[in-house]
């Protein structure tokens, strides 16, 4: 979809990440994809479709389930000068080749002194979406966040994935790159050429003075639907998305709580030694004896991730959960009693920037 104003095109999260791979993949040969389903009807979510037609089926090709042995190869070619795009229907079975990408991938430019680069992008999809359960809904982006020579980006934004995708395609460092399923289908407004969004630098989507909500993938969009309920009860909420989570950019987070007095961090994975732990854990680095606040997290409950509808509703956060946390932020623990009755129904339609 698209206005008259290219600085208003509008694109789904699918159709821009679509996009930043066709145009790496016509400026750069040297550019591929590998992953099971890229060349079938479907083309994982409609990020792939048509690239084998477009590029033949030598640079957009399905492989068989050997996640092991196809990061081995995708290793392999990186080393050889080309640069892959492995794709991954599940962040749960990077498990399985947690060898390659830790010890393998992530430390060769630094045991050969930079005569070596390995310039991977693992797209892995994380999240629900369905009742998939124990196995198919996990988040493994703290894993990766804790290995020097890894790349972590978990972008929210259509514009922003476009970008991040550009810039992971061309930097020379292995990146896992982290996809929630449930925002596939977001829109927001994507310029059409090619541009990259540089990692290490976070997205304020909303200013507010009260509490700073960060959120990580798909929680920023329940965070911006608990911004609409807290504005009704007189709190301004000023949400941030890392976009990238390693490197991280502490600055931006700690700017905001410097100016609210409250932090809360919503994540997409088990809070237990995770991206949240660390985002709190600089944050009181950055700011202790400057300055006094209050922190809360959310995320996974201690539990694996369950199936059905009731128990998802109570597992994920959600917006309801979200702004209830923030609500006591900022009154505290005898604040007035505030019962929501169900999550807010209002539909993030577009990403609108600013950009």
């Amino acid at each position: 979809m698209s206005s008259p104003n290219s600085d208003e095109r509008v694109l789904t999260y699918a159709q821009a990440i679509a996009e930043a791979i066709q145009q790496e993949m016509a400026r750069d040969p040297d550019v591929f994809v590998m992953g099971q389903g890229v060349d079938d009807a479907k083309g994982m979510y409609g990020t792939t479709l048509g690239l084998h037609e477009e590029f033949g089926a030598d640079r957009n090709f399905d492989v068989p389930l050997a996640e092991d042995a196809m990061t081995g190869i995708g290793i392999g070619a990186a080393l050889a000068g080309l640069r892959p795009i492995q794709v991954h229907q599940r962040m749960d079975f990077l498990l399985l080749c947690m060898n390659q990408l830790v010890n393998m991938a992530a430390k060769q430019s630094y045991m050969f002194s930079g005569a070596h680069a390995v310039p991977l992008v693992v797209r892995a999809v994380i999240g629900r979406s369905w009742g998939q359960g124990a196995q198919h809904s996990q988040a493994f982006h703290s894993y990766f966040m804790h290995v020097p020579g890894l790349k972590v980006v978990a972008p929210t934004t259509p514009h922003d994935v476009k970008g991040c995708l550009i810039a992971a395609i061309r930097d020379n460092n292995p990146v896992v790159f982290v996809e929630h399923r449930m925002l596939y289908g977001f829109k927001g407004i994507v310029p059409e050429e090619a541009y990259e969004v540089p990692f290490g630098q976070a997205r304020r989507l909303t200013a507010g003075s009260d509490v700073t909500i960060v959120a990580i993938s798909h929680m920023v969009v329940e965070a911006l639907r608990a911004g609409h309920l807290l504005a009704e009860r007189g709190i301004g909420a000023e949400v941030i998305d890392p976009v990238s989570l390693a490197p991280l950019d502490i600055g931006t987070i700690a700017a905001s709580v410097r100016r609210t007095g409250r932090l809360l961090v919503v994540d997409n994975g088990w809070l237990s030694c995770g991206a949240s732990a660390e985002i709190v854990s600089q944050v009181v680095e950055r700011l202790q004896g400057e300055s006094t606040f209050r922190v809360k997290r959310l995320g996974y409950l201690a539990t694996p991730c369950p199936t059905t509808r009731p128990l998802e509703q109570i597992f994920y956060p959600t917006s309801r959960s979200i702004a209830l946390a923030a609500h006591e932020l900022v009154h505290g623990a005898g604040a007035p009693a505030w019962t929501i009755a169900q999550d807010d129904p209002r539909e993030i339609v577009e990403f609108k920037g600013p950009f």
